[in-house]
């Protein structure tokens, strides 16, 4: 689509963004719309708490989110293949991720990318309350929802002004207005913070059997898995000046072995 095309619904997105304050009733009553149709419509997501999303959940999302608060002016501007999802489990600390693509002889692709791991390990019968871009969220639809809306500033930002920030007035002030988003951070359930309720922290001493055999080390690094050193003859020196190889452990297959008093200092890779 030729540039001068586009200036029209560009600055109407423009425009819309530094001005629609919809308000809280408003806000409230069409974010429980997209949850209830979306619920509906998807032949994985029936209840709140649920347990399989597709990327074409996102799409439906976006699309609803766009018709409803954005007057569809993001589609419009994008146009056919040039917005894609994707779920990622190994996004262990990020909820969600835009992506912007430059390709030569055409616009720019984008990509929304939404972390299944923070969504899945969260909101359990014992699980502590958990918040996303500062509101309360009571399953991980909400959740889910938050951070989608977080995601969907960034983008329009970048259809806007070709770039977005979290972290400043503009970004803050078009998610306030729009989603009554309080922050742009979230307070939810990570695999560390799983982990380090059994004890396993980063330089815990554990245990786990690697083909039939069981391995003594430390935890080196926690994300999906845990990244757990044992001291091996030949391997790679690490800061320490001993030799480890390092093992990725699901980590409901560790067991401490060691108290929290005896965890060691971080060794780091690469010849002393």
């Amino acid at each position: 689509m030729p540039v001068d095309a586009l200036s029209g619904p560009v600055d109407a997105l423009s425009k819309l963004l530094l001005t629609r304050a919809p308000g809280e009733a408003a806000v409230r009553a069409w974010t429980d719309e997209i949850a209830h149709g979306l619920l509906s419509a998807s032949p994985r997501l029936r209840e709140p708490n649920f347990t399989r999303i597709g990327r074409d959940d996102l799409a439906s999302l976006f699309a609803a989110y766009d018709a409803r608060f954005l007057d569809g002016l993001c589609g419009r501007i994008l146009g056919p293949g040039r917005l894609g999802f994707r779920l990622s489990g190994r996004m262990t600390r990020t909820a969600g991720k835009t992506t912007r693509f430059e390709r030569r002889g055409g616009g720019p692709r984008f990509e929304i990318a939404v972390a299944t791991s923070i969504l899945f390990d969260g909101f359990g019968d014992d699980d502590r309350d958990v918040t996303a871009c500062g509101l309360p969220c009571r399953s991980r639809l909400e959740a889910l929802q938050r951070i989608f809306e977080h995601e969907l500033v960034h983008l329009a930002e970048s259809l806007c002004w070709g770039e977005s920030h979290c972290g400043r007035s503009r970004f803050r002030g078009i998610a306030e207005r729009l989603f009554l988003h309080r922050t742009h951070t979230h307070q939810l359930i990570t695999r560390s913070e799983r982990a380090a309720r059994d004890g396993i922290v980063v330089g815990s001493r554990v245990t786990f059997v690697y083909r039939g055999q069981p391995l003594t080390g430390r935890v080196n690094r926690i994300t999906k898995r845990a990244t757990v050193l044992v001291e091996e003859a030949g391997a790679a020196r690490w800061s320490d000046g001993r030799r480890y190889a390092r093992y990725y452990v699901p980590l409901g297959q560790l067991q401490l072995v060691a108290p929290e008093t005896d965890r060691e200092p971080e060794p780091r890779r690469g010849r002393t």
